[in-house]
């Protein structure tokens, strides 16, 4: 038997067979294509096969099957238009990848962007571009790029994991996700602490792990292969232990956010895709206190139009109906980049040209935005947040564009409604500005995560740091009193997001800075309301 140890980032008991994927290296391969041309000419002639091969299976089999003949007409429409075919070749000659590759990125951009939509029109048109791109990827002989993690559920070991990686596999199979690189609050972490798979990083998995037996606790952060009997045998009792656990949180879904002695706070659900919004209703959340949109920008080859964006607005106000839904305007930049903005190279970019900078700086991009969510505010309870604010300036700045976008909308009869706005507290020069900044929004929003790293002046995400970075530090503690403190003396609501929230050892601390609601990972909001409901501040 052999032990590692690693940095937890989910806790949880995984018990299974490992499966080290080295999907990124394969990724960084499809890179090196030299002729440009012969791909796109390839391309043209597997898209031609391909719609000939479906026209004549249509003509003999539609008449027999009706169903199957109208999909196969629409897969023929796809290769026909111009659309798809637009996006793969741009693919092609941008980044010079292969034209397989080129297949398999715009069929996984269609997924990231409509994953999740209940709309028959738009599920049929995703499935139509999944199954032609199989085809397509087929006929160039290539390697198809979704990912099958095997019959039975695996613990899932690589290097490094990314967005798109975890988008092509069935989140159903992973027992739990353990890698090299990471962070706890990188993309591959809030997918896993949202869909509550156990998950660690700071190790270094190889490809002789593959196949391998293993257990994994990612509350004492180690990982255990070839575990002998005994260990096993334990491990399987833990486990249980664990489910049961678990399933009595589960029995808190429909109880009321109040402390012992009567104060009431809401719990808020912080979600990052369409895919998550089923969890918010599992674990029971009040609302959505944080929807990153970032998820509509990234991983494509293009900015997403107002008309994409609304439909996943609106998707979501109609899902959550009465419960507040507050959306943060695209955070984009830094450690989030889409190669279409084309971002000047930055030396730090952490404290570089990102979040409502680089919107106020892409006046279009923003505006687009900003109407999306105006037009979706009639189908539901929805807010807008803005992120990395530092200056009244920019809420000036920011009040033009929305009134702009107001007027534009009144003039062409599309009807909206007058949303809260807030703003997202995350620098030191917010946290003193916080009075006047507060008197000029709805409400407030802590985001603990960059609000720490800035005032330690430490890189959330360097290894060397992680034994000094403390996110308890008493500086950010007083920080986050202080800005409770101005936002309440303008009566204010202000929300905690990020990281801090979901942390129970704070949940009484928080409560007794008065803090109005606490927003985090779904499946952090059961152990948070158990202890909220645990606690009475008459005592404290």
């Amino acid at each position: 038997m052999q032990i590692v140890n690693g940095t937890p980032v989910f806790e949880g008991i995984a018990i299974g067979k490992i499966r080290y994927f080295s999907g990124g290296e394969y990724r960084m391969r499809q890179y090196l294509v030299s002729n440009v041309k012969k791909e796109t000419l390839a391309f043209a002639r597997a898209r031609t096969m391909v719609r000939d091969e479906l026209s004549h299976l249509c003509n003999s089999a539609g008449s027999r099957n009706p169903e199957l003949g109208r999909s196969l007409q629409r897969q023929v429409a796809l290769l026909d238009g111009e659309s798809f075919a637009s996006a793969v070749e741009s693919l092609i000659v941008t980044q010079k990848i292969s034209a397989a590759y080129a297949v398999a990125l715009t069929r996984q951009d269609m997924n990231v962007t409509f994953h999740g939509l209940t709309d028959p029109v738009a599920r049929a048109r995703l499935r139509d571009v999944r199954e032609v791109s199989d085809y397509l990827i087929e006929s160039l002989g290539g390697v198809n790029e979704r990912i099958d993690l095997g019959d039975e559920p695996v613990i899932l070991a690589a290097d490094s994991l990314d967005l798109p990686d975890l988008m092509e596999m069935d989140h159903d199979k992973i027992l739990a996700v353990i890698t090299r690189s990471g962070s706890e609050i990188s993309h591959t972490a809030i997918i896993t602490k949202t869909r509550g798979i156990p998950s660690m990083f700071g190790l270094s998995p190889c490809p002789e792990w593959d196949g391998v037996t293993a257990i994994v606790d990612s509350y004492s952060g180690v990982v255990y292969l070839s575990p002998d009997e005994e260990e096993l045998k334990e491990y399987t009792l833990r486990k249980e232990e664990d489910e049961r656990e678990r399933n009595l949180l589960l029995r808190l879904r429909e109880k009321e956010d109040r402390t012992l002695d009567g104060k009431k706070i809401e719990l808020y659900a912080n979600i990052g895709s369409l895919e998550d919004l089923g969890s918010v209703e599992y674990y029971g959340a009040g609302g959505i206190g944080l929807l990153r949109s970032e998820f509509q920008y990234l991983g494509r080859d293009s900015c997403p139009g107002e008309n994409e964006l609304f439909q996943a607005y609106r998707h979501v106000a109609q899902t959550m109906g009465e419960k507040p839904v507050y959306i943060r305007t695209a955070d984009l930049g830094a450690e989030k980049q889409a190669s279409y903005l084309r971002l000047d190279s930055e030396s730090n970019p952490i404290m570089g040209n990102r979040g409502i900078r680089l919107s106020l700086a892409r006046e279009e991009m923003f505006r687009a935005q900003l109407r999306a969510i105006y037009r979706a505010s009639v189908y539901g309870n929805l807010a807008l947040m803005y992120p990395m604010i530092t200056s009244l300036e920019e809420i000036d700045e920011i009040e033009e564009q929305i009134r702009i976008v107001k007027e534009d909308l009144t003039k062409n009869n599309i009807p909206y409604l007058d949303i809260p706005t807030g703003i997202m507290i995350e620098t030191p020069a917010a946290v003193i500005m916080a009075s006047e900044l507060a008197s000029r929004v709805s409400f407030v929003s802590l985001g603990t995560n960059d609000l720490t790293q800035y005032t330690l002046a430490m890189d959330r995400q360097n290894p060397a740091l992680r034994s000094r970075y403390d996110s308890h530090h008493p500086a950010v503690l007083r920080m986050i009193r202080m800005v409770i403190w101005a936002a309440h003396q303008q009566g204010k609501k202000v929300t905690i997001c990020g990281e801090l929230a979901a942390d129970t050892a704070l949940t009484a601390e928080f409560l007794r800075m008065g803090v109005d609601a606490l927003s985090m990972v779904p499946a952090s909001i059961l152990p948070v309301r158990r202890q909220l409901r645990a606690t009475d501040l008459s005592r404290i």
